[in-house]
């Protein structure tokens, strides 16, 4: 019995431990960028033949030299409107860099969050093992103690699924942000809804020059302007 107790007391600590230490870790080192120098082949040189090989082609449209930041809440599953924009500005601007990461929640979330599991162990060990951890403490067991025992399967299925719920909302920010060339043009904080696609066109198409996208859309509102004054005329 005393080894069932120092592993389910010792397991949530080393667990705990290990989310402390990831959670005040520094940030890895950016990945250091590869050498964009031309590198001089010999005529008849194989490598320099598969070099050109795996060159990826450089695409120039009105895009080009624009990077979008989508910034989403990866734990509500928005990483499918995410990428259905990335699609979409891909394609309406060629050249354009759609950068997708996630967006994480303020840090007293993601500490209650970690500490989530803690709870859920802890009182797991505790429905488990209480008949010898309250005294140990000096302390008499108490009634609800033997309340919770009586359906012992019931409760830790009962702590189980709502710490889980707990640990999903604490790390959830709910965010899908949008910046153009690092100035925010969407907020869903703000806004409280997700931008539609020809609304998120036209907002980054307003920080391209020349893009065909407000062209059309202008064309598209003289056109509905001529329309509309035929239509009082008649």
């Amino acid at each position: 019995m005393d080894r069932v107790q120092l592993v389910l007391l010792g397991l949530p600590i080393l667990l705990f431990c290990s989310d402390v230490v990831t959670l005040f870790a520094p940030l890895p080192p950016a990945a250091p960028e590869p050498d964009k120098a031309l590198h001089a082949f010999q005529p008849g040189d194989a490598s320099a033949a598969d070099a050109s090989a795996h060159v990826e082609p450089q695409v120039d449209g009105p895009g080009s030299g624009t990077t979008v930041d989508l910034k989403f809440c990866a734990s509500f599953s928005y990483r499918g409107t995410a990428m259905t924009m990335k699609r979409v500005l891909e394609t309406s601007f060629p050249g354009i860099h759609v950068v997708l990461e996630n967006y994480p929640p303020p840090f007293p979330k993601r500490a209650l969050g970690k500490a989530v599991p803690l709870l859920q162990f802890g009182a797991m060990a505790t429905l488990m093992a209480g008949d010898q951890i309250f005294p140990r403490f000096g302390m008499v067991p108490p009634p609800w103690y033997y309340s919770l025992r009586a359906n012992r399967f019931g409760t830790m299925a009962s702590i189980w699924l709502f710490g889980n719920f707990a640990h999903s909302f604490l790390q959830s920010s709910g965010a899908f942000e949008v910046y153009c060339n690092g100035q925010l043009v969407f907020s869903k904080l703000s806004e409280q809804r997700f931008p539609s696609e020809l609304e998120l066109q036209e907002l980054i198409g307003n920080r391209i020059p020349d893009s065909p996208i407000l062209e059309n859309l202008e064309k598209d509102l003289v056109l509905d302007d001529a329309d509309s004054d035929d239509a009082m005329r008649d």
